[in-house]
């Protein structure tokens, strides 16, 4: 009988591979994490089709720039168990100091921003560098100019960054010569995927074709580029999937879960640039269409959290540790990601896998 058609498996039968074992005590270390989010300002110096920011509530809160409050806000978190920020916003390039104020007090996390202003290498996270295909697209959908060129002047060569290209329906075919640019100058690369903001009428979200097309090229890259592409080939499936992750998986965040026993639904907070938060609201992207969610930071947090499903074999239980490895190396800096251990695709406990 082929070893993934055995009834049934003990999770010590699971890791009794030592490449697997050592793959899990790698990751499991990281168990600790607990992350919040916070908008650090709603003001931006770019305007994006399709940015889940400008969408809802809070685009309306009034800034809070005073440091004093930030790092009372920042030890308040810490003193409930909070172990990894996201700095997100608008553009939290754009108060650099505050930026400063929550490494100081919490030195675990991430900042996500377009990557036009330089983050000062003394705050010391993680900052992912968001990128939406080459200069003529972004400059259509973003309404900037050389946003790539403006970008790797900044962050090429800074261990720091990584930069995270997002799939829409119209820049697929575009992502191979941006990686390329990207692996040129030494850079790291990860995917993410458009996802609707609520009420969204553009033209940027995927059909089941462009969900395929985008696969596709996901997994070329990953084999093409290996020491610049941070993904999986579970991480490919999961995020062009027909379905999105909350049908897929079960969202955990609080706007889609109402336990507060465990987990996310738990800990999980997403301070407005006023410093209030909002538990109904309360997810990585807020106001994204939840339906339509492939969101990498979303998926991060949403796959990880779901080890006991994927225990069932050692095709999908290699895939989630792959999931899990590439999740750490794309947020934690330092963080080395792996050689992935399952090359093929492999469907999601309980769901069909899509002709894509």
């Amino acid at each position: 009988m082929p070893m993934n058609l055995k009834a049934t498996w003990k999770f010590s039968d699971l890791i009794a591979d030592p490449v697997v074992k050592d793959r899990w005590e790698k990751v499991r270390k990281y168990f600790f994490l607990r992350e919040s989010t916070y908008d650090m300002t709603r003001r931006c110096n770019i305007r994006c089709n399709g940015c889940y920011y400008y969408e809802g509530d809070k685009q309306y809160s009034r800034d809070n720039s005073n440091p004093d409050d930030w790092r009372r806000l920042m030890q308040a978190e810490k003193a409930r168990g909070i172990t990894f920020v996201v700095l997100a916003g608008a553009e939290p390039s754009l108060v650099p100091e505050l930026c400063r104020v929550c490494y100081d007090e919490i030195p675990l996390g991430c900042i996500a921003t377009n990557g036009l202003r330089r983050i000062p290498n003394r705050v010391n996270y993680r900052i992912h560098i968001s990128v939406w295909g080459n200069d003529e697209t972004s400059l259509n959908t973003r309404n900037a100019k050389d946003m790539l060129t403006r970008q790797l002047k900044n962050y090429a060569g800074d261990p720091r960054a990584a930069f995270v290209y997002t799939f829409t329906r119209h820049n697929v075919d575009q992502a191979e010569a941006v990686v390329r640019i990207l692996a040129d100058h030494g850079t790291k690369v990860t995917f993410n995927m458009f996802s609707e903001p609520v009420g969204y009428t553009g033209n940027l979200h995927h059909t089941p074709m462009s969900l395929a097309d985008t696969r596709r090229t996901m997994i070329n890259l990953l084999e093409k580029y290996p020491d610049t592409v941070l993904f999986s080939w579970y991480s490919a499936m999961a995020h062009t999937h027909e379905k999105g992750l909350h049908d897929l998986f079960t969202c955990t965040y609080p706007r889609q879960n109402p336990s507060t026993d465990v987990g996310l639904g738990r800990f999980f907070r997403q301070h407005r640039s006023d410093l209030t938060w909002d538990r109904d609201a309360a997810c990585c992207v807020p106001d994204t269409n939840c339906t339509d969610c492939r969101h990498y930071a979303a998926a991060s947090a949403v796959v990880t959290a779901r080890l006991f499903r994927h225990a069932t074999d050692p095709d999908t239980f290699r895939s989630w540790l792959d999931f899990v490895d590439t999740y750490l190396a794309v947020w934690v800096k330092d963080y080395v990601k792996g050689k992935n251990l399952c090359n093929q695709t492999v469907s999601p406990p309980g769901v069909e896998l899509t002709a894509n």
